[in-house]
């Protein structure tokens, strides 16, 4: 469809953490929106949420929420996502889906916008996938490196922060550090073990392989939005106890011979992400440096050492944002653009 210069918009789960994270970005953007229909569940319908100076109402998401609407920016689950998306897409509104429901499905376009956006502009069903959060953070440190070096080989560790299970996460984190410093006992609900002053290697179910279904999704999203179906990526998850932020150590094997300098200057004037690398006065990136931001932080760049054509780096991003409801406005705007 040819998507409106000033498009009717809606956010389904629009009062979740990336909903109203898409809502700051729309607005610090500068979106050219003709409306704005903030969608929600029933228990949330109702609530006044105020948008660019006005107080808009939250409605309840149903069926015919998407009669007049251009484009539709999901938030709200896969399981919402499966039932809404395509009632949304039938009803001729581009769908920008933020959950893992149609991500390998070969007729949505898995997008970043900096890699692949042209992706974008061909969507035949009238929906398109955002990635997942650290595939997005990692690929978006290493496509630079891609295009001089030829990425083969990821080996990654993703240092992944709490708010990514939700407000859920952030809550139970501080409820276990009150706890503790109270002398207090400490309950789990949201996390199977204590994450307070921990590290979690388990995010998502386990697969029959051993791994869990958050880490390969870099392998399969990587290979889709890099179009490497040949990319090798191997990866463990682990959530930390910090609030905001996921950070990732990477081992990347490229085609050619690799050095540093020249992989340092791959990032001059690449949209998004940036350098933070002097490792000798203490400058490297973490999690605090690129909350409530738009730029992923690349730092630590070196030779791997028992890999050969391989640098060893560090990459932070705001999960919310970049790996979230800013890749899903960025995508809206390759649609009116």
């Amino acid at each position: 469809m040819s998507t409106k210069a000033q498009p009717r918009v809606a956010i389904a789960g629009a009062t979740g953490a990336v909903g109203v994270e898409i809502m700051k970005c729309l607005e610090s953007r500068h979106f050219p929106l003709t409306s704005l229909k903030l969608l929600a569940s029933h228990r949330s319908a109702g609530k006044q949420v105020v948008f660019c100076g006005k107080r808009l109402t939250v409605e309840e998401l149903t069926a015919d929420s998407f009669n007049n609407v251009d484009i539709a920016l999901f938030s709200a689950g896969g399981d919402l996502s499966l039932k809404y998306a395509p009632i949304a897409a039938e009803c001729g509104c581009v769908v920008i889906d933020n959950s893992s429901a149609f991500r390998q499905d070969p007729d949505v376009p898995l997008v970043v916008p900096e890699i692949n956006g042209e992706a974008a502009l061909n969507h035949p069903r009238n929906i398109i996938a955002n990635p997942n959060c650290t595939t997005i953070i990692t690929l978006m440190a290493l496509y630079p490196l891609h295009l001089r070096f030829g990425l083969r080989t990821i080996i990654a560790s993703s240092y992944q922060a709490v708010s990514g299970s939700g407000q859920h996460g952030i809550s139970e984190l501080e409820n276990q550090v009150r706890a503790i410093v109270n002398g207090e006992p400490v309950t789990c609900s949201t996390y199977p073990r204590q994450i307070a002053f921990n590290v979690l290697p388990q995010i998502d179910r386990f697969m029959e392989n051993g791994y869990t279904k958050e880490e390969l999704k870099m392998l399969n999203e990587g290979r889709k939005i890099m179009s490497l179906p040949e990319l090798q990526v191997t990866c463990t998850c682990v959530r930390v106890p910090v609030y905001r932020s996921h950070s990732i150590s990477c081992v990347a094997q490229f085609e050619k011979p690799v050095d540093v300098d020249t992989a340092r200057a791959c990032y001059d004037g690449m949209p998004g992400v940036a350098l933070m690398d002097d490792p000798a006065h203490g400058v490297w990136p973490t999690p605090l440096d690129s909350t409530n931001g738009d730029t992923c932080y690349v730092g630590r760049i070196r030779k791997d050492l028992a890999v050969p054509n391989a640098l060893n780096l560090w990459v932070v991003g705001d999960q919310v944002r970049k790996g979230a409801a800013l890749n899903a406005v960025q995508i809206a705007e390759l649609l009116i653009r």
